[in-house]
């Protein structure tokens, strides 16, 4: 008798390229702008409300929902974009925000449905969208003549079919760095109430936004607050991604849905980190506004170093990653490059292409990290010049 074949649902995806090239740029010493997290620590004030609660005997389970304290501080930080939450109803703390994306599609989403993502997508989107069962329509970003990478709102009108359930946007987007206009978003918001979609935002750049861009909320569109799952994170924002300190913001019955799949993913998380980030959000706003100059200056550094080293760089209004076309240099595919260059000049990147359904649209496309200290930059420029 034959042994039945068991098949995995989920196909190794980006998070492979990451271990994989990880490894690499550590055996060959290369530096890492592949990975999109800070080498340096949040505010100081910050860290010591860590501190003071986990020697303060904050370190059993915090209340399955959140800490009240955090879930208060979350509902002041968003009345910024002009919403009254309940933080008793309509706030709900998570393991970061992946789990938070995850436990949205898997509450609110059955097998046989279909998700609108928008392509390139955080690795994390086709994985959770695969574990609820149901089916991703991919809408490609398009590059405009300033190269930018804008919204098709075409595409998206076309890629909405009866079987589509909800669509999840990531404003600023991870790994293009672009941000959405006011009336790419206002499009989004017409479609979803015209199809009754839900939509699960994730908004955990929120605050790195640069030179004249803005975060607007999709949430605050018209017909768009009952509709709509606000996700965001501490991570980003106060340079703790290893905190894993999430939130999602909705009405009591989305929040609820949502609550009902979390607790049985992670139950609760980070109990001693919860109030040092309630701390942040009522008081380190303005350490944040220093976070988003330096970055901005380190956007503008590399991409500088990039040009010189014969990248084309794309514009980039938001988030740690500015992505740089390859073709100049000769290479017509951004992965061969991406793993030649570890070894080469001794500097890690990430091909666009692994984080889409159409690699061939997106294989020109590097994804460079800025989030990391000056000093690591100019290294990696210098050794990217000698590319040329």
């Amino acid at each position: 008798m034959r042994e039945p074949v068991l098949v995995p649902r989920l196909r190794p995806f980006t998070s492979t390229i990451f271990a994989e090239m990880t490894a690499l740029a550590v055996r060959t010493e290369a530096v890492n702008l592949g990975q999109g997290f800070p080498d340096t620590d949040g505010p100081a004030g910050m860290l010591e409300a860590a501190n003071k609660a986990l020697y303060g005997g904050a370190n059993q389970y915090p209340p399955g929902p959140g800490r009240p304290e955090l879930r208060a501080a979350v509902a002041r930080h968003r009345s910024r974009y002009g919403f009254d939450y309940d933080p008793d109803t309509e706030v709900f703390i998570t393991a970061g925000a992946t789990e938070a994306i995850a436990a949205a599609l898997l509450a609110l989403v059955e097998p046989g449905d279909e998700v609108i993502v928008i392509e390139p997508y955080y690795d994390s989107y086709a994985a959770a969208v695969a574990m609820s069962g149901a089916t991703r329509r991919v809408v490609s970003l398009a590059e405009d003549e300033g190269g930018r990478f804008a919204l098709d709102v075409e595409g998206l009108r076309a890629a909405v079919t009866p079987r589509v359930r909800a669509i999840l946007l990531n404003s600023p987007h991870n790994p293009t760095g672009t941000v959405f206009t006011r009336a790419e978003l206002a499009a989004v918001a017409k479609l979803c109430v015209e199809h009754d979609l839900i939509a699960i935002t994730d908004e955990v750049y929120e605050h790195l936004v640069y030179d004249d861009a803005d975060h607007l909320p999709l949430a605050s569109f018209p017909g768009m607050a009952e509709r709509t799952v606000s996700v965001s994170s501490a991570g980003k924002t106060f340079n703790c991604t290893g905190w894993k300190i999430g939130w999602v913001c909705s009405t009591p019955e989305l929040v609820a849905a949502v609550r009902a799949t979390k607790q049985f993913m992670t139950f609760v998380s980070g109990g001693p980190l919860q109030p040092a980030v309630a701390h942040a959000l009522d008081h380190e706003l303005g350490w944040v506004a220093g976070l988003r100059s330096s970055l901005a200056a380190k956007r503008d550094r590399l991409s500088a170093g990039l040009t010189e080293a014969g990248f084309d760089v794309r514009p980039s209004a938001g988030t740690y990653f500015v992505c740089a076309d390859v073709r100049p240099l000769g290479f017509a595919d951004a992965g061969e490059l991406a793993w030649q260059l570890p070894e080469r000049v001794g500097v890690a990147a990430v091909p666009v292409k692994v984080f889409t359904d159409h690699p061939d649209q997106w294989q020109h496309l590097l994804r460079f990290a800025f989030c990391k200290r000056d000093e690591v930059l100019d290294e990696a420029i210098t050794r990217l010049r000698k590319l040329t």
